[in-house]
């Protein structure tokens, strides 16, 4: 018999402890995204843990990133698959270097768990191990095969994993993403703008300040221009802002410097704006004439823009809040994560599906463990009948 919401939630909340003991596991595991050997010790321990929920597991090795897991459930008992699959995203990479658990060791006080990475995203990933837990444990029969793919390098922009999860979501119906929630509240995001980078190099002549300087062709005084044009692309009624966030050039004081170089973000709402920005970046062109300028980079990913089908799954899982008793609201950021590729692709895409709590990438990081077993059974909801 199928549990109905109440028992699902209760079952969830009897688990209380295992969820605070599993996040404390995750926690204690340093697993910072340029660090291989750290992170795949994370990734060792997981792989056993998913066997043991029952998923059929692949290792996808990699050089210089931690090793993605794609996990597969499925049981046998529940016969022949249906069509699709429904895709669940999840990162265990972190900010953090390799030591940082031991300098704020993981701990929960008044009912607030703190420690590197908590909340973005080991909360998250606690969550989905939990769910699966409870389609096992209460016989429930997801709609159709659940995949999740635990990827290590989600914080460096994704360069190994995002072709794996883009084939996953080509096959998927929909796909839920573990990062964090906006807020205390644990508003579910329905949109996330696009995000670019962009490297903008100068080059000049060299030439002794005093004795020589007309000779000179300042780079700097070039990138000063051009710097003034980008910050100007900024268009707050769009959504778009451009942001020149590095400079370095020069060599002495006395010398006319000779090369200049600034790194530039990139945020847009829409694919149109998007496409917009990247061509007004790649035409610049040098204010001195005796300049050589050159700009490098683009997109690396696509907005999620709010689409009719994100809103349709997002008031389902608005609905089945209700039915567990709990209150559900959306929102959007600026920031990116893998949700964007996932609905790039048409994929209906909730994101924000895991932990609650504030302090992303802040040493006071912490995720309100109360809500874990409610956004653990409001993911296996969705799952059930997505």
């Amino acid at each position: 018999m199928t549990p109905g919401p109440s028992e699902l939630l209760n079952y969830m909340r009897r688990h209380q402890g295992d969820f605070e003991s599993l996040l404390r596991r995750f926690v204690e595991t340093d697993s910072p995204s340029l660090d291989k050997e750290a992170t795949d010790r994370l990734v060792d321990w997981l792989q056993s843990e998913l066997i043991a929920l029952g998923c059929d597991v692949t290792r996808l090795a990699q050089e210089r990133y931690g090793d993605h897991l794609l996990a597969r459930y499925w049981p046998e008992r529940l016969g022949p698959a249906p069509e699709g699959q429904l895709l669940v995203l999840c990162h265990i990479d972190t900010v953090w270097p390799a030591g940082e658990t031991a300098r704020r060791p993981f701990h929960i006080t008044g009912g607030m768990a703190f420690g590197p990475g908590a909340m973005d995203m080991k909360g998250g990933a606690v969550q989905a191990l939990m769910a699966l837990r409870a389609l096992s444990d209460l016989g429930v029969r997801p709609a159709r095969p659940v995949v999740l793919l635990f990827n290590t390098d989600e914080e460096v922009g994704s360069p190994s994993s995002r072709s794996f999860i883009e084939a996953e979501a080509q096959r998927s119906k929909a796909a839920f993403v573990l990062e964090p929630a906006v807020g205390v509240k644990g508003m579910i995001k329905t949109f996330r703008k696009g995000v670019g980078g962009f490297r903008i190099r100068v080059e000049g002549r060299a030439a002794h300040a005093g004795a020589d300087h007309e000779r000179g062709v300042n780079a700097i005084e070039e990138l000063a221009s051009q710097i003034l044009r980008i910050q100007a692309m900024t268009d707050y009624a769009t959504g778009t802002t451009l942001n020149v966030g590095v400079v370095s050039g020069g060599s002495r004081p006395n010398v006319v410097p000779a090369a200049a170089e600034a790194a530039v973000d990139c945020r847009v709402s829409t694919m149109a704006e998007a496409d917009r920005v990247v061509a007004a970046m790649k035409s610049l062109q040098p204010v001195n004439p005796k300049a050589k300028l050159t700009v490098e980079g683009g997109l690396n990913r696509p907005p999620m823009e709010r689409t009719p089908a994100i809103v349709a799954l997002f008031e389902r899982a608005k609905a089945y809040a209700a039915e567990l008793g709990l209150s559900l609201a959306e929102t959007g950021t600026g920031g990116g994560s893998d949700g964007n590729f996932t609905a790039a692709l048409g994929v209906p895409t909730l994101d924000g599906m895991g932990a609650v709590g504030e302090g992303g990438h802040a040493q006071d990081e912490y995720l309100i463990t109360k809500f874990m077993p409610e956004r653990a059974a409001l993911l296996v909801r969705m799952l059930q009948t997505t």
